[in-house]
């Protein structure tokens, strides 16, 4: 079945602030592709695609069908990504002053990513409102690991006819214990703009649809 990214994320039945958060990482098919690229020591490459993970997994684009309903610090959710089958879980570890939420994304081979980011609070602003959120990721297989911060920030445009969208735009350093070391930016079209090393700048697009052909699953409280 072909169904719109954020529609899977927001689904029509409800859903928490973590299971939104949980279902927003579901997109590691980028860790995956990583991994594949570290077993032909494609380093450079495999920084790369977990970077786009760090961005993708860190962001929404289109509709806002309506606000997740909030966690209390302490609560914990997982749900298995349904195309890959990795593991991702997401904590709220506090909720003031800020809302510190950790997050980590298990492959079945053994690789993770590991994440936190500080939900600021709101800014109001001539695009929309703003959620900034420093971020840290790690990501660890084997003898390789790579390290990402920067902020992104979500931002709600809204609209008069009730039609708001939810975007994102922000930036990323990023480096590996390989000497690899690049930067992106994202802007609010959804668009990624991804340099690393001395090699020419990249685009990528987020925007996208996926194909959920596994019976319906629920983020669980762990």
């Amino acid at each position: 079945m072909l169904i719109d990214t954020l529609r899977y994320e927001l689904p029509p039945e409800g859903i928490t602030l973590l299971g939104y958060i949980v279902r927003r990482m579901h997109k590691t098919e980028w860790l995956v592709k990583a991994v594949d690229l570290l077993a032909k020591d494609k380093k450079a490459e495999a920084l790369e695609a977990v970077a786009m993970y760090a961005v993708s997994s860190s962001t929404s684009f289109g509709r806002a069908y309506y606000q997740p309903q909030f966690n209390r610090a302490g609560d914990a959710v997982q749900e298995r990504d349904p195309i890959t089958g990795a593991l991702v879980s997401a904590k709220l570890e506090s909720s003031s002053p800020n809302y510190h939420i950790t997050y980590t994304a298990a492959l079945d081979s053994g690789e993770t990513f590991h994440g936190s980011e500080n939900i600021l609070g709101t800014t109001i602003g001539m695009r929309g409102l703003g959620m900034p959120a420093p971020s840290k990721f790690t990501f660890n297989a084997g003898a390789y690991q790579a390290n990402f911060t920067g902020t992104l920030t979500s931002e709600l445009a809204l609209s008069l006819f009730g039609n708001t969208k939810i975007r994102a735009y922000g930036s990323l350093d990023f480096e590996d214990n390989f000497g690899n070391t690049g930067h992106l930016d994202l802007n609010r079209q959804g668009y990624v703009t991804l340099k690393i090393n001395d090699q020419p700048a990249v685009t990528h697009a987020l925007v996208r649809v996926m194909w959920l052909d596994t019976p319906k699953l629920s983020p669980q409280p762990l």
